[in-house]
């Protein structure tokens, strides 16, 4: 998804600069979603309309739906949580922002007093040309972006979004050479940026537990796009720093502490799901019989304080699919037919 704002001052044409510009991505075959940013109240119905009544009986979320689906909530929204949210929604290529002049995305402005560092391009609303809305798109096309802190690019010498946003602007560097990331997450509303291993992570564990389940009896055949909330009421407390080991066919894997921390903190998780009544100090997990990447039919073993512990055939399922996603995330060089995992809890 690429971003990029219209912005400028009262009566300098950003509106009818906004359609030209959408008018002309549509017509390059793009999905284009479009949001308006206004100082004033900005009501989607009418008064003494149903949804109206709903709204003004106290909803703080009133959905509309008919031909078309509104959502009207009672609330000032970050710009950024707009943007996730709209990942959600549909797979858009590109959102087409009238106005939030002060924050940090591409911008075309229509005036000068608004120009700053991330103005890509300042035009004449009123006197633009079809071939100047045409060559306008073009740098759209080339300089706008995702979510400024969703931007990673392994070894590009700039370790956040802000500066690899930069570089784009600049022509620096193209977004097509930025890494690739499948997994977006959002914490209490704001978005989280995740690098290319952690958004693996994710990725292949979340499906290495969807391949346990079901799915079919739910009307899901092909797994195309995952989405999971997670309602956690407890404050987040940073864990201290772990102590495991990772063995890949009886031999030590060589990992930095924040892969260590990373699948130890999520073994932990798993075990704490499973209730036990023994105080973990130690846990071990051992994956052998491993075939052509089938876990089917290979065995495993979950021990707690170096004792064997009894898990029934589904919970088996989803520890072997989620220790052998994570795994897969570090980009093992040989086939895998036994996995051992050492964490001190």
């Amino acid at each position: 998804m690429k971003i990029v704002s219209i912005v400028g001052r009262k009566n300098t044409g950003k509106t009818s600069l906004t359609v030209k510009v959408i008018e002309e991505l549509t017509k390059r075959g793009y999905n284009v979603a479009s949001i308006k940013h206004s100082h004033h109240t900005m009501e989607m119905d009418r008064e003494n309309t149903d949804t109206w009544k709903h709204k003004n009986a106290g909803s703080t979320v009133v959905v509309g739906i008919g031909s078309t689906t509104f959502f009207n909530i009672k609330q000032k929204m970050d710009l950024n949580r707009l943007l996730y949210l709209i990942k959600h929604f549909d797979d858009v290529d590109f959102v087409v922002i009238e106005g939030f002049k002060s924050y940090n995305y591409p911008k075309i402005a229509t005036s000068s007093d608004v120009v700053d560092k991330y103005t890509i391009k300042q035009v004449d609303s009123f006197t633009i040309t079809e071939q100047g809305v045409s060559d306008l798109t073009d740098l759209i096309e080339e300089k706008s972006h995702d979510i400024v802190d969703t931007l990673f690019k392994k070894n590009c010498g700039y370790n956040n979004g802000e500066s690899i946003a930069k570089e784009i602007r600049e022509g620096n560097i193209k977004t097509e050479d930025l890494d690739y990331v499948s997994s977006y997450l959002s914490i209490d509303d704001k978005v989280i940026g995740l690098n290319r291993f952690v958004s693996d992570y994710f990725k292949q564990t979340i499906l290495g537990i969807i391949n346990t389940l079901n799915i079919n009896d739910y009307g899901v055949e092909d797994v195309e796009k995952i989405e999971l909330l997670i309602d956690n009421e407890d404050p987040y407390r940073k864990s201290i720093e772990n102590k495991g080991k990772i063995f890949i066919n009886q031999k030590p894997l060589d990992v930095n502490q924040f892969v260590i921390d990373i699948i130890s903190n999520s073994i932990k998780g798993i075990v704490n799901s499973l209730k036990t009544e023994e105080n973990a100090e130690k846990i071990t997990v051992e994956i052998k019989g491993i075939e052509n990447n089938e876990l089917y039919n290979a065995d495993i073993d979950l021990k707690i304080n170096d004792k064997l512990l009894k898990i029934n055939k589904f919970t088996c399922g989803i520890i072997k699919e989620s220790i052998f996603a994570m795994i897969n995330t570090l980009k093992i060089d040989e086939e895998i037919s036994e996995i051992k995992i050492e964490v001190e809890a």
